[in-house]
């Protein structure tokens, strides 16, 4: 059995996330059933607790109530149609913040940098692939699921933005979701307007470079400092003391299947040598090949239980194929999930 120390770095901690965030919901459950309180309730959450654009509630509950909330008004797309009613002011300061930004890139990069303003326990960042743009977006817990609202909501909604904000007409190159195909995928076609991808390691928006770079207005530089700093304090003040693990736990969950996760891309990534990173690591008891282990084990085990393929779960993870696949899975069934093993 591990020890104490060894499962805090293994199991992601839980966070938070604005509870104004719930007021859509609640206001489509009154409007399908008039039982938003009681579904609140059973959640050990009051809705005098929503009136305060700033109070938390546990990341977990938020998820919950999101699935059930879909299955109670019979909408599976109740998430991403809720996601195409989102206005910049309602997820605060940071929403200014992107609205004022003078490209996509830029406002993605910002929401990327402060997204624990709004929520926690998230691994959300920017990478380029074959000269597009890429925002990335997953809870890292793996016990918060099913989600599929919250991913479907939380795509949406930054389309949403980038079109209200930039470009009404804009389109993205593809969209991908980390759950599995639904049976009818008319109304995400319609909201997303590009082809779809699901299965995936995290949801993502692949943005173009022309796109992403075009120039649609002047900033104002004394109200960016003013909104950086709000915005950064509420940060500070929600964000929870990030280790080493969680670091790099949240880069792998950005690029897996999409780009090398190596000590040295890594290391680079958080400006640290590759030393330090492999001694920081060793220190929390874990090292790089645990935790992409780990990553590809929890993604894996999802997807099986979905019925997903094994040729497509290899694709995703990033193995070469199916039967390299089935050799990680043989080694984590007959080895665990000591350091060091092969993952």
């Amino acid at each position: 059995m591990a020890s104490a120390p060894e499962l805090n770095n293994r199991i992601p901690r839980i966070a938070s996330i604005r509870a104004s965030v719930l007021w859509p919901l609640v206001e489509q459950i009154d409007r399908c059933s008039g039982k938003a309180d009681l579904l609140l309730a059973c959640h050990g959450i009051l809705r005098s607790q929503l009136n305060d654009p700033y109070a938390m509630i546990p990341m977990p509950r938020y998820v919950a109530i999101f699935e059930e909330a879909a299955l109670i008004t019979g909408e599976p797309t109740l998430g991403a149609r809720l996601g195409t009613l989102v206005q910049p002011s309602d997820i605060g300061p940071i929403g200014v913040l992107f609205s004022i930004s003078a490209t996509m890139r830029i406002a993605l990069e910002r929401l990327a940098k402060h997204a624990n303003a709004v929520q926690g326990a998230t691994s959300s960042g920017l990478f380029e692939e074959n000269g597009n743009l890429v925002w990335s977006y997953r809870l890292d817990d793996p016990r918060m699921w099913p989600r599929r609202q919250d991913s479907e909501f939380s795509v949406a909604a930054i389309c949403q933005l980038l079109r209200s904000c930039f470009a009404w007409g804009w389109r993205p190159i593809e969209v991908h979701f980390e759950h599995v195909e639904p049976r009818d995928q008319t109304v995400l076609k319609r909201i997303f307007r590009c082809p779809l991808v699901f299965g995936e390691t995290a949801n993502r928006i692949l943005v173009s470079s022309e796109d992403a770079n075009r120039v649609h207005r002047q900033e104002d530089p004394a109200l960016l400092r003013v909104l950086e700093r709000h915005v950064a304090e509420l940060g500070g003040q929600s964000a929870m003391p990030e280790t080493m693990t969680d670091q790099v736990r949240a880069l792998i969950g950005i690029y897996l299947g999409h780009k090398p996760i190596t000590l040295s891309a890594l290391s680079a990534e958080l400006r640290i040598s590759v030393r330090t990173l492999q001694r920081r690591l060793s220190e929390e008891g874990t090292t790089l090949r645990d935790l992409v282990r780990d990553n590809r084990k929890m993604i894996a085990a999802t997807q099986l239980a979905a019925h997903v393929q094994k040729a497509r779960i290899a694709e995703v993870l990033g193995y070469a194929d199916s039967t390299v696949f089935w050799r990680a899975q043989k080694a984590w069934r007959g080895q665990g999930s000591g350091p060091g093993q092969p993952g």
